[in-house]
């Protein structure tokens, strides 16, 4: 069990003693982090098993893009792209997520064994998404969403934005639920560079704190490779390093999605962000053994006081 408050992950997976680690698997060839290195099925899930090996508890499958400007990808070759890849992955014994904005590809992976749907567009872009995560009981990701990739920099327009995001997602939530989905099986995300400029991706980090605890669900942070850790990292000329040269900045994001109570962060290279979290963990139960003998020690002083006390009266 879990010990920093509000970590318990929704029902339906297998609970962690700590932050979990989700691996992410690209069956895309137009990924802004890989360059489409694993499209190819069999390398999609060498990928993933290698994601476990690492230090992944669960990897999360997709196949469309979601990078700022991308075009959608047809369902038929969504379809083709990913339903293999979870099959596979489950049949070899991992804990797989779908990524998609598409019901029907939720759907067929589901059947193929996948545990949880991610939905950046928490279920916005297709209206039937939400009833077959419902019929189907299944763990559901909630993601803060503007609007679709070809467009969405344009939304990216807020006065308070941790206030904005708390906001549109609770009426999100509050939708979601009426429709049907189980209130105990919801994660929230709030999309990180999706209608985001780095400024807001960095107050809604600093803010991680509050949309825990306002939005009561289990967290999932996705910040990897992803531009506002370029734009902090951009050298003397403001010109930000690849995306593959920002996992250590990832894994210090980890650490702090960790720090503050996150159900998962969604990594593309997972042994520095499973290392970090799980420092993060073993500080936080350091703490709390060192907070149980100070109750210990202050009972026995006390004891001890009472003890005198007593004699004294006598």
């Amino acid at each position: 069990m879990s010990t920093l408050r509000g970590r318990h992950g929704p029902v339906g997976l297998p609970e962690w003693n700590r932050c979990a680690v989700m691996g992410v698997v690209n069956v895309t060839p137009d990924s802004f982090s890989d360059g489409g290195r694993w499209f190819d099925s069999e390398l999609a899930v060498k990928r993933g098993l290698d994601l476990i090996a690492g230090g992944a508890d669960l990897v999360d499958v997709g196949g469309e893009s979601t990078r700022p400007g991308a075009a959608r990808v047809d369902e038929g070759e969504e379809l083709r792209r990913v339903v293999p890849v979870v099959r596979e992955l489950v049949a070899e014994g991992a804990v797989v997520s779908v990524d998609t904005m598409r019901a029907s590809v939720a759907e067929a992976a589901v059947e193929a064994g996948a545990a949880l749907v991610n939905d950046v567009s928490g279920g916005l872009a297709d209206p039937a998404m939400v009833p077959v995560v419902a019929t189907a009981r299944v763990p559901f990701v909630v993601m803060h969403w503007r609007g679709f990739s070809a467009d969405m920099n344009s939304r990216a327009v807020y006065g308070d934005v941790v206030g904005e995001v708390l906001a549109e997602l609770q009426q999100r939530l509050d939708a979601v639920v009426a429709a049907g989905v189980d209130p105990e099986r919801l994660v929230v995300d709030p999309g990180l560079g999706f209608a985001k400029s780095a400024e807001h991706d960095l107050a809604l980090v600093a803010g991680l704190a509050r949309l825990r605890r306002e939005l009561a669900l289990p967290l999932l942070v996705a910040a990897s490779r992803k531009r506002f850790l370029g734009r902090v990292l951009a050298g003397p000329g403001g010109e930000p390093p690849p995306a593959r040269e920002r996992d250590a900045a990832t894994a210090a994001v980890s650490a702090l999605s960790a720090r503050e109570g996150a159900w998962a962060v969604r990594v593309h290279e997972v042994r520095a962000s499973a290392d970090a979290v799980r420092v993060v963990q073993a500080v936080h139960e350091a703490g709390e053994v060192g907070k149980a003998g100070q109750v210990a020690e202050a009972a026995r002083v006390a004891g001890a006081a009472g003890a005198a006390g007593a004699e004294g009266g006598m």
